[in-house]
């Protein structure tokens, strides 16, 4: 950046400029940031670039805009913090070290600072100093949740067992930090050598929850494992299994089983335990949709522990469901091919790529999978999913089938992939086929809304069965009133019934619940011709070509449009087989 020319002085105050920055910023006047090396070299254009950059979820490139703004205004009201958070977030930790000592000077009380600050004297095995930081950072919300944890674990790092179990006594029944620190008592306590009490804990964790938790149980039944407990390893991974039928998390474990191998101490140092703190959290804020701290926080676990499988693959997934799809994808592809979470990491890399429209990379990872391991349904099941989205019905068909020979007996977990496969046959014209798989799904889930209203309607527009077809989307509608898809249905039934002014109060409502659908707007201007609403039957047939039909109903919303619908049509001579 040597040629960037130094900003002139201005009467404008700063903060006068950054408030111009939002406003330029609101408006969209400036162009996506595409790196650092494109800066202005202003100071209002290093911040409207990485507030731009920021906005567009590129935080690599904010992160640099927003430091070369700082270094041009390092007394930036607000500035300081927000390039600090970017930092964080975006997992550069040592640089945000840095902006943390600054921010502290100022904010004392600003808790992710202190986070960053701690994280850094334990990383450098500052036990001490990182102890004395987290014993002034506690008090309520997140600094009281994730403080007296990590001290604990500062605390062991400095060989003070018991001072670090105190500080994470049993807390009170309803407290949020009651699981955390009942596991971390069973994590210092094993690694003490401590096995009766380190059982207890982890026990206590259990009671607590609904339902297993995973981490719970790789952490209790490698504790098994250790101690020469294979049956209760066997029995916990047992009983997980039944309640995630289908789950490939436990492989490895039941691998190391059966090989009678044991597994070592996962939590061996102070840097791993404090990880599984931030892990522990940042889950739990995942769940509350906290997307951005529980980025900040994975990222501090993996600034301590780089190899750590379970919160690079809960990273990469937040990072997805953000977009931030190139760094989920770097996030999934990093993690150890040895680990437990490699697999289904594996398959959410074909998830990913087919979002940032690299189909056919996805197809060619899924298949690749697929031989990988010849009997496992799931990269098969996945390939159809991706195929069947791109309208490859036929080829999602083939997939399916393939995947279902892997499968040796269909159970009521299947009826998604029973689903799936009936809709492409159905789109690829092989109704015998698609009517059977809807109607065995249905033996699984008799109460399923979408495969009620799918097969409904599709009977419904093949004239058969009208009277179950019916019954069946009146079911489905009740199970979701809020279904745009459903209650189109349940007018269009209706419609092809000859009702047409019941037909319209149903259409109407399905319109309201999915504006943007194309086939949604057709059928309520065919209901609107019916009742004699001819204007309004014309406006809505040409919003239908304006949401992209698919091209065989281009060419028939085109003709309504001109000749409207025929009085003798086909829905008012042909008379329904109720079937």
């Amino acid at each position: 950046m040597s040629d960037f020319r130094t900003p002139r002085k201005s009467a404008l105050t700063l903060t006068t400029f950054m408030a111009f920055a939002v406003c330029i910023l609101a408006l969209g006047a400036i162009a996506p940031a595409i790196g650092a090396e494109k800066a202005t070299g202003t100071l209002t254009g290093n911040y409207l670039a990485g507030r731009h950059a920021q906005a567009q979820r590129d935080l690599s490139a904010a992160a640099d805009f927003l430091d070369a703004a700082l270094k041009q205004a390092p007394d930036a009201p607000g500035l300081l913090r927000r390039a600090f958070i970017v930092m964080t977030v975006d997992g550069r930790l040592d640089e945000a070290a840095v902006l943390a000592q600054e921010l502290v000077k100022t904010k004392p009380q600003d808790v992710i600072a202190q986070l960053v600050l701690a994280v850094s004297d334990l990383k450098k095995g500052r036990f001490k100093a990182a102890e004395k930081r987290l014993a002034k950072t506690s008090g309520t919300g997140l600094g009281g949740l994730v403080a007296p944890v990590l001290r604990a674990w500062a605390l062991v790092g400095e060989k003070k067992y018991d001072d670090a179990l105190k500080i994470i006594a049993p807390a009170k029944k309803d407290s949020p930090s009651k699981v955390l620190h009942a596991l971390h008592r069973g994590l210092i306590s094993e690694l003490r050598g401590d096995n009766e009490n380190a059982e207890k804990h982890y026990l206590e964790v259990n009671k607590d929850q609904n339902g297993l938790s995973l981490r719970v149980v790789q952490l209790l039944g490698a504790f098994y494992e250790r101690t020469g407990q294979a049956e209760k390893a066997r029995g916990i991974y047992g009983r997980y299994l039944v309640e995630q039928p289908g789950s490939q998390l436990l492989d490895v474990a039941l691998g190391r089983l059966k090989s009678g191998a044991k597994p070592r101490l996962e939590i061996f140092s102070v840097n791993d335990g404090a990880a599984e703190a931030f892990f522990g959290i940042a889950s739990a804020l995942r769940q509350q949709s906290a997307g951005e701290m529980a980025m900040a926080l994975s990222r501090l676990a993996l600034y301590l522990k780089p190899n750590f499988p379970v919160m690079q693959i809960l990273l990469a997934d937040i990072l997805e469901a953000d977009d931030r799809l190139d760094p989920a994808l770097k996030m999934y592809s990093s993690i150890d091919g040895k680990s437990a979470f490699s697999w289904s990491a594996r398959l959410r890399m074909g998830a990913v790529l087919n979002k940032l429209k690299r189909t056919d990379d996805a197809v060619k990872h899924l298949k690749a999978m697929a031989q990988d391991r010849p009997k496992d349904p799931k990269p098969l099941i996945n390939l159809g999913d991706i195929l069947r989205g791109h309208k490859r019905f036929g080829d999602a068909v083939d997939a399916y089938d393939d995947a279902f020979k892997r499968i040796p007996k269909p159970e009521t977990r299947h009826w998604t992939l029973l689903y799936a496969r009936g809709i492409a046959l159905e789109r690829s014209k092989q109704w015998t086929r698609a009517e059977a798989d809807f109607l065995e799904a249905l033996t699984f889930k008799p109460n399923q809304p979408y495969v009620l209203n799918y097969l409904g309607y599709s009977w419904i527009e093949k004239g058969s069965n009208i009277k179950r077809a019916q019954e069946m989307i009146r079911k489905a509608a009740e199970l979701r009133p809020n279904d745009g898809y459903i209650i189109d249905s349940l007018g269009w039934g209706l419609f092809k019934l000859g009702k047409f002014e019941k037909a319209v109060q149903h259409l109407e409502r399905a319109v309201e619940l999915r504006p943007q659908d194309s086939i949604l707007n057709d059928h309520l201007g065919d209901a609107y011709w019916r009742v004699g609403r001819h204007r309004e039957a014309r406006f809505q047939w040409q919003r239908s070509l304006s949401l992209e039909p698919d091209k065989d109903l281009i060419s028939k919303i085109q003709q309504k449009l001109k000749t409207g619908l025929a009085n003798d049509t086909e829905t008012a001579k042909k008379k329904p087989n109720d079937g």
